[in-house]
């Protein structure tokens, strides 16, 4: 176990940042989100969740995919290529490093997502984990622990001290480029803090919630339940649930011509879109009860179905703090789960 003191935390930040590019959490107008770190630039370690999540950083919102110049009845095509620098990614919460591994299932299967691969493979985690959970959560749902956050280096953050020990290879890396500022110790200091966010996650409001009644081969009875019409009946199809969201994967791919040169770039996209999967037919899911039923059973059923039972949800929180009319995944669940969600 290694310790760094909490007052040469930007000393540290400033080591990484001078050999790689750092994503951490950055205030920008009263919000925080994933950025690029600069000299100078303070974290906030109360800060817990991002209003987006850290997906972002591996499969960004818009990124280039390739352009196109015309010449005549000639054209070039000059594909983007997959990024070859490594980079680090600091202050990810358990919650969002199982999101990785959930569009690892997606965009890592048959065929691979090369943008995506790339830039898994040359991208260092550094978890953190959760002092003060917040009331929203609910990732024990799904069996995540928030005192034991997956990554390359888990971090616990305290008052004096950043403890952070290597998890992998490229977490031994890491720490080695940050040697000269680490001392050892504070194993018995991290047990105890692990222990108290495990006893404050025990206590949140949605301790209780349960995925009974979900998950694989539960199709033919969850999607023509009554419920779907009352409970999509105040959604406004603003999306918001599905860009805040750590493990929605869906994007649409567009070209933008400017003069003789085509840009093929691709962008988030929401099934909670009137215009989502969009044919000259039309689209397959015309109403808003059609595409809201389609967001929850996907989380819920379809992946579990194609992923050995697992639920395409970490239980973070974020579509429960941000929706608009507050309809979101737990009222679902609720709704047409088991007795004990009652």
């Amino acid at each position: 176990m290694k310790r760094l003191e909490t007052s040469r935390i930007n000393e540290f930040f400033d080591v990484i940042a001078a050999q790689q590019r750092l994503y951490m959490p950055l205030e920008n107008n009263g919000s925080v989100n994933f950025g690029v770190y600069s000299q100078g630039d303070k974290y906030d370690p109360s800060a817990l969740h991002t209003v987006k999540s850290a997906k972002d950083v591996f499969f960004p919102q818009c990124e280039a995919m390739a352009s196109f110049v015309t010449e005549g009845k000639k054209f070039s095509v000059t594909p983007v290529a997959p990024t070859d620098e490594n980079f680090v990614v600091f202050g990810v919460r358990a919650c969002d490093v199982r999101g990785f591994e959930l569009l690892d299932k997606v965009f890592l299967t048959d065929p691979v997502d090369n943008y995506y691969a790339a830039r898994r493979s040359h991208g260092t985690i550094v978890s953190l984990v959760c002092n003060n959970p917040e009331e929203t959560c609910f990732c024990s749902t799904f069996g995540i622990d928030a005192a034991a956050p997956a990554g390359d280096v888990i971090g616990v953050w305290t008052e004096d001290y950043l403890y952070l020990e290597a998890a992998t290879q490229k977490g031994e890396e890491l720490l080695a480029l940050t040697g000269s500022l680490l001392t050892d110790g504070g194993d018995e200091e991290v047990l105890r803090r692990k222990e108290q966010t495990r006893e404050i996650i025990k206590k949140l409001p949605l301790a209780s919630l349960t995925t009974e009644g979900w998950g694989a081969g539960t199709l033919d009875e969850k999607f023509n339940r009554p419920e779907w019409d009352e409970l999509s009946s105040a959604c406004i199809a603003c999306g918001t649930c599905t860009f805040v969201c750590p493990t929605c994967q869906c994007y649409d791919v567009r070209d933008y011509k400017a003069g003789d040169k085509v840009s093929r770039y691709r962008c988030w996209d929401s099934c909670m879109y009137s215009d989502f999967t969009m044919m000259a037919h039309g689209t397959n899911r015309p109403t808003q009860k059609q595409r809201f039923r389609q967001r929850f059973m996907h989380k819920l059923v379809y992946f579990p179905d194609n992923n050995d039972g697992e639920f395409s949800c970490v239980g973070c929180g974020r579509c429960v703090a941000k929706c608009p009319i507050s309809m979101n995944i737990v009222k679902v669940i609720k709704a047409m789960g088991g007795k004990n969600n009652e």
